[in-house]
């Protein structure tokens, strides 16, 4: 008898002090503006969807590499305080993988979509669609994927087929 006493009292207070007015909201669940979309919706997806116009070369890409990316990554983008770019093809079996662009990395498309968003460290985002296409061209001549006159666009990076492309499996349950 008490417990169910104590449960009616507790069910009681409650609905007392429920509120009886509309609490104010923090700006949270609004929707978003389209400008707020387009800031966010920059991904890139490895078959090309994403992609932006543009376009840069491998002598342009060079230029703005020895500008804003030499410091972290290095001359020839195989040493520096930052994550090899270059080098490392073949090694992915031995004890000692090196892990770059070139060795490791499945889509050149991943590389644009990383570059785009993350790249320089010191101000992300900060490149023109055709500077990240530029830089990546540069990377991939680095890595002996494109050749030294190679301009890249939409449709040329989503046709680049990466070395390791076919290292990559699902994993099977």
């Amino acid at each position: 008898m008490y417990k169910r006493t104590a449960l009616f009292t507790l069910a009681a207070w409650l609905t007392a002090c429920a509120p009886t007015t509309q609490v104010a909201r923090f700006g949270l669940g609004q929707t978003p503006s389209a400008e707020q979309i387009r800031g966010w919706d920059i991904d890139v997806r490895a078959d090309g969807a994403g992609l932006p116009a543009g376009a840069g070369s491998v002598a342009q890409g060079q230029a703005i590499y020895q500008a804003r990316c030499l410091a972290c990554h290095g001359e020839q983008g195989e040493q520096g305080i930052a994550p090899r770019l270059a080098g490392g093809q073949g090694t992915l079996a031995t004890k000692a993988p090196l892990l770059s662009v070139g060795s490791y990395w499945p889509y050149a498309t991943t590389l644009y979509d990383y570059i785009h968003r993350a790249m320089p460290l010191d101000s992300p985002q900060s490149l023109t669609p055709s500077e990240v296409y530029a830089v990546t061209a540069y990377t991939l001549h680095l890595n002996g994927i494109v050749k030294a006159d190679a301009v890249l666009d939409a449709s040329s990076l989503a046709a680049v087929k990466m070395p390791n492309r076919d290292g990559f499996r699902p994993v099977l349950k």
